[in-house]
């Protein structure tokens, strides 16, 4: 899987499989903000009728299968967010952006892995690409 964030130097193509990343002529991703209901919204993804809220709260994130109906906590151990991501190929892959670092659910939000790339002064992320081997 590849994700596209906007930070201080400009956008990263980043491969969540190896860990690396590398400056991309690439659009910058837009950080999107729908509006749910929900209070404290910093940013929104939707994919279908999944839906992932990033909150100015703890724990930071919630997310609904049914449309913003219905809603779950997760991201309890993840640092204050900027940006969150989900795939369109994979709903269950979600990108999580703190300020310098990003996390990845390959579970829906159960389980989170800090990736090792520091990227100072993320704003956006983007999903682009199929896990490894797929598609």
């Amino acid at each position: 899987m590849e994700v596209l964030a906007a930070f201080a130097l400009g956008v990263a193509r980043v491969d969540v499989d190896e860990e690396t990343w590398e400056l991309a002529d690439e659009p910058a991703p837009v950080t999107e903000v729908e509006e749910l209901g929900l209070p404290l919204v910093i940013a929104t993804a939707r994919c279908g009728s999944r839906v992932v809220a990033l909150l100015d709260r703890r724990p930071p994130l919630a997310l609904s299968d049914d449309a913003g109906v219905t809603w779950s906590e997760a991201g309890s151990g993840l640092p204050p967010g900027v940006a969150v991501a989900i795939s369109d190929d994979h709903p269950d892959d979600l990108v999580y952006a703190a300020s310098e670092r990003l996390f990845v659910s390959r579970d829906g939000g159960r389980f989170w892995a800090a990736l090792s790339p520091e990227l100072p002064g993320i704003t956006g992320v983007a999903i682009s690409g199929n896990r490894s081997g797929e598609g």
